[in-house]
């Protein structure tokens, strides 16, 4: 169900549920309602997830189940689960109405189409408002907005107002009232400010390494914002952070559609220099870079391998974390930036995540593969005499001035029960004519 600040409250939706039932004269028994929650993913809908074992249980004590729309059983990606949450409730001789739409759930036809296209639109639905508020998150970072996340050591964040003036500091757990304020950060204590422009001046002067700059920081009783202990991994977030020289960067890493964390190239990202003051200088900064980056030029492909299969031997497994933390490697952008990724580098020294990324290297093939796919198709169509045009911004096709078209290439995606299936993503903000 959704939140009480959206159009279909969790009250609206059950007063048409009880109308609906009274006109029929159907009792209701139990509600199943996961009320503000995401519905692009079954994880965390305790109460559909319990509809659906009661069902497949034979615990469920009705014959009926009442739902508000097709869209209630979730906005998923691909839209033949919520199809397979009903066939679960049917199957069991459990019939499912719908409280709010314009056609009866009999199984006719019609309503098969009808049920089909709407799902797809939920799920469409979230896909177009995840462009749009992302877009809108991005303009607000040109603006030099913060969008999210703790400040920092030695940073704070502040809320302003729609004119620009300060309306103090936000605590940690605190967040705006007022949908028009913003927050942006601004310089912290002065005592903090000086150890992080300490930790700079010794990494840059004095060549001390983090590892060294965390243990005089613990020895000396100085800890993060939360009174936890200084480590390597973190001293190097505050030497390679652009946060310290007023940069605003994000969208290092996306997550949209709740699908799998992707970590994003430098070219994707967004960001606004120079909108937060600069508690170092850009030189200070452009020499700590420098340093850190020499660290892996000096060393060749195979003694940064050999290194990442010391560390995989010592500690059994490998993270971005894990390398961060380790004394004497490079750090993971290194690895990231040497061999393309860091799934790469573990093939490489052997070792296998218990993720499975296989998807990345396929992106990455299907990347390579599509410039190929596109002349092949311009080439059939020069060859049957008609007149293309490619627009380089989108590489869409207009035929003879009539039809635009788009080419698409599908990942295979393999379902838990050992079926293929290839989701096809539209190109519906240039809405092209034909999608292939």
């Amino acid at each position: 169900m959704s939140t009480e600040h959206q159009k279909y409250s969790t009250e609206n939706q059950s007063d048409a549920i009880r109308r609906y039932a009274a006109a029929r004269g159907i009792e209701i028994v139990k509600t199943y309602a996961d009320a503000g929650k995401s519905g692009l993913r079954l994880d965390g809908r305790d109460a559909l997830k319990k509809l659906i074992d009661d069902v497949q249980t034979a615990n469920a004590d009705f014959e009926t189940i009442l739902v508000y729309d097709v869209s209630r059983w979730g906005r998923f990606q691909d839209a033949d689960e919520s199809a397979y949450y009903e066939y679960i409730c049917k199957r069991a001789g459990i019939a499912v109405h719908y409280c709010a739409e314009q056609f009866e759930n009999d199984g006719s036809p019609v309503s098969t189409i009808v049920k089909g296209v709407k799902r797809a639109m939920a799920g469409e639905y979230s896909r177009e408002l995840s462009a749009k508020v992302f877009a809108g998150q991005c303009r607000l970072i040109e603006l030099g907005f913060r969008q999210g996340g703790a400040p920092g050591y030695g940073l704070r964040r502040v809320l302003i107002d729609q004119a620009g003036n300060s309306k103090g500091e936000l605590r940690r757990g605190e967040h705006k009232s007022i949908q028009t304020d913003r927050v942006v950060l601004a310089a912290g204590p002065d005592a903090e400010v000086n150890i992080v422009r300490e930790i700079y001046r010794r990494f840059v002067d004095e060549n001390v390494s983090e590892r060294q700059l965390a243990e005089e920081l613990n020895a000396l009783g100085i800890t993060r914002e939360l009174g936890e202990p200084w480590t390597r991994g973190t001293v190097h977030q505050v030497l390679i952070n652009e946060k310290y020289i007023g940069n605003n960067v994000w969208n290092h890493v996306s997550f949209k559609l709740k699908k799998r964390r992707v970590r994003n190239q430098p070219s994707m990202w967004i960001r606004s220099d120079g909108v937060f003051p600069a508690l170092i200088s850009r030189a200070l900064f452009d020499t700590a870079q420098t340093i850190i980056r020499a660290r892996s030029l000096r060393l060749s492909d195979e003694e940064m391998l050999r290194s990442l299969l010391a560390l995989r031997d010592s500690a059994g497994l490998l993270s971005g974390l894990i390398i961060d933390e380790a004394e004497g490697l490079p750090s993971s952008s290194a690895y990231r930036s040497r061999f393309g990724s860091l799934l790469r580098a573990y093939q490489l020294v052997g070792y296998t995540p218990r993720r499975d990324f296989r998807y990345v290297e396929i992106n990455r093939h299907l990347r390579k593969l599509y410039p190929t796919v596109v002349s092949g198709i311009v080439g059939g169509f020069q060859s049957a005499g008609c007149a293309l045009v490619q627009a380089p911004e989108t590489d869409f096709i207009t035929i003879n001035g009539e039809i635009t078209v788009s080419i698409v290439i599908a990942r295979c995606h393999q379902t838990v029960a050992g079926s293929h299936r290839w989701r096809l993503r539209f190109e519906t903000g240039q809405q092209p004519d034909i999608t292939v």
